[in-house]
């Protein structure tokens, strides 16, 4: 996302995602479902539940590509569901597309 000279932020937990988003409020979350202490799922329906949060767009990444991990991704309030591995090209083709670059 550097490279494509996007700004960036970092966080280790669910938590930690939560309180960067408390701080900086990002356009897009590349957002893991498996995170320490709360997982993405719960990160994804905590921000989608704070209508000041409306137009932020969320892309789940994950190694979690059963259908029904994909459905649970998608109704917590996911734009996009991305299985690992996948390539780093097709990555920002979608981010692209969801922030209208």
């Amino acid at each position: 996302m550097r490279s494509e000279n996007y700004d960036t932020r970092t966080a280790g937990t669910g938590n930690g995602a939560l309180a960067i988003v408390g701080e900086f409020i990002p356009d897009l979350i590349l957002l893991d479902v498996m995170l320490p202490m709360m997982n993405g799922f719960e990160v994804c329906q905590t921000l989608r539940a704070n209508p000041a949060l409306n137009a932020l767009k969320i892309v789940m990444l994950t190694a979690k590509g059963r259908e029904s991990e994909i459905a649970e991704g998608m109704a917590s309030g996911a734009d996009a569901y991305i299985t690992k591995p996948f390539a780093t090209r097709d990555l920002v083709k979608i981010v692209k597309q969801l922030l209208g670059d």
